[in-house]
């Protein structure tokens, strides 16, 4: 599977990977681990899950995420086939004290990069509930490839 072919038979616009002069970087690689700082999925996704948006809602929410963190792998390696597969990821829900369904929210996260990566998509996982997110986003997720 190529996943360069796969992102534009999706037809997904990668967005472009700013890197500041703040000590926050988008990516560290260490060995033949690529580590993804925590990526949200930008404006018009604020609130929390089961108040101001619902699991669907959520789950297009870490979508964009997935599209996010695909853009950053890119401008780390330079070619998304360069990533073996999926490590690991950590997805965080801002949600009211009661929601229960996280993972239903990150699967949208976790569904983009089988539909990418195959088989090699196919990640181990935390979805976690939390109380707020920076900016008032609504899901922030982190994730480990391992690359060439």
């Amino acid at each position: 599977m190529d996943p360069e072919q796969k992102v534009k038979e999706l037809g997904l616009e990668l967005p472009d990977v700013q890197i500041g002069d703040r000590p926050l970087i988008p990516w560290v690689r260490s060995g033949n681990l690529l580590y993804l700082s925590g990526k949200t999925p930008g404006s018009g996704k604020q609130g929390q899950v089961g108040k101001d948006l619902s699991t669907e809602e959520g789950y297009q929410a870490a979508r964009d995420c997935a599209i996010g963190q695909l853009a950053v792998a890119k401008a780390a390696l330079g070619d998304l086939n360069k990533v073996k597969r999926v490590v690991k990821v950590l997805g965080m829900v801002n949600a009211v004290p009661e929601f229960t369904e996280q993972p239903q929210v990150i699967n949208g996260f976790s569904d983009l990069l089988v539909e990418v990566f195959g088989e090699n998509g196919r990640h181990a996982r935390s979805a976690v509930g939390m109380g707020s997110l920076p900016g008032n986003a609504s899901v922030e997720v982190e994730v480990i490839f391992e690359v060439e």
